[in-house]
């Protein structure tokens, strides 16, 4: 590990970031975007080390990064993409940054970078004609291709030192995945009346819904101030793959329940990891003010995502 968490760092020039990229604007598989050219020049604390992710495109688990971290308020605005709204916590090669000196150093633009990052922004379009985009989100099982096995201490031992987490979050993640693993052998090999908690894996959510699934809206806006409903409440909307109306909730999520925050956004259209093509929510979502996935069910992942949340399951303070 170069930095760690709470190290302050130096965005590279243009320049000498262009000089790191191969001709479709990657290092290592890893998208240099048209939104971070904002930061170039910048000094930027280090929020996590970015040494593995979780697999959100094939749920095949946790993969392995080499040489990246995250930045604090570092996340992509979307400008680029559509005005995509996912608002992913953008990943930084260590090889763009630089430790901070005494003197600001300048950070002298070059025109050939705009240009080129901007022609990547796009994958070939659909069969159909629609438009399908690129991005650090679309591309990270070639940036982050190895599995990251539970089995590999190392990774517990990084979480620690990089100061991503602390001894007791690993061990509770720790004790999750254990738990978890064992509910699944359990499902395959124990009859139902042994199983604990019907075999579900911690947090134990289960949706009670078969069909259509309940809607509401609220017209959230901007500043207000709202609860996250019960998680008994929440199930009750939810279908049996804890959906509703596409959205999914997840263990991470209940973490939320009965706690309180802000509205920072009404989120309308994404991009689809698989296919990066945008999608746009027939119902809008919402993003709350500091809430992001913690990753205490997926090992500690440090990506943060920002989950968002279906009107339904928020209520006005």
């Amino acid at each position: 590990m170069r930095y760690k968490v709470g190290d302050l760092v130096e965005v590279r020039s243009e320049a000498e970031i262009l000089a790191t990229l191969d001709e479709r604007g990657e290092l290592d598989g890893l998208p240099f975007m048209p939104e971070m050219l904002a930061y170039c020049g910048k000094r930027l604390t280090v929020h996590k080390v970015a040494h593995k992710l979780c697999d959100t495109q094939t749920r095949t688990g946790l993969r392995k990064m080499d040489s990246a971290v995250h930045l604090t308020g570092a996340r992509c605005d979307g400008s680029a993409h559509g005005g995509c709204q996912t608002a992913c916590s953008l990943y930084w090669k260590e090889a763009w940054l630089k430790p901070v000196t005494d003197e600001p150093t300048t950070a002298p633009q070059d025109a050939r970078l705009l240009p080129l990052l901007e022609a990547n922004t796009r994958k070939p379009p659909a069969d159909d004609g629609t438009v399908r985009y690129s991005c650090q989100a679309t591309e990270l099982l070639r940036a982050a291709p190895a599995c990251l096995p539970f089995t590999n201490a190392r990774q517990y031992v990084t979480d620690v030192r990089s100061g991503n987490v602390g001894l007791g979050r690993t061990v509770q993640a720790i004790a999750i995945g254990l738990f978890n693993r064992l509910q699944r052998l359990s499902r395959r090999v124990l009859p139902r009346w042994l199983l604990i908690k019907e075999g579900l894996p911690w947090g134990f959510l289960k949706g009670r819904l078969k069909g259509r699934t309940p809607t509401q809206t609220l017209g959230l806006r901007p500043g207000e101030l709202v609860r996250v409903k019960s998680k008994e409440e929440i199930l009750a909307t939810l279908n049996e793959d804890l959906l509703n109306r596409g959205m999914g909730f997840e263990q991470e999520m209940a973490r939320y329940c009965g706690k309180t925050a802000r509205v920072q956004a009404r989120v309308e259209r994404c991009i689809d990891e698989k296919t990066g093509e945008m999608l746009t929510m027939k119902n809008p979502c919402i993003v709350l003010e500091g809430v992001v996935c913690a990753g205490v069910h997926s090992l500690n992942c440090p990506r943060e995502f920002v989950p968002f949340w279906r009107e339904i399951w928020l209520e006005r303070v």
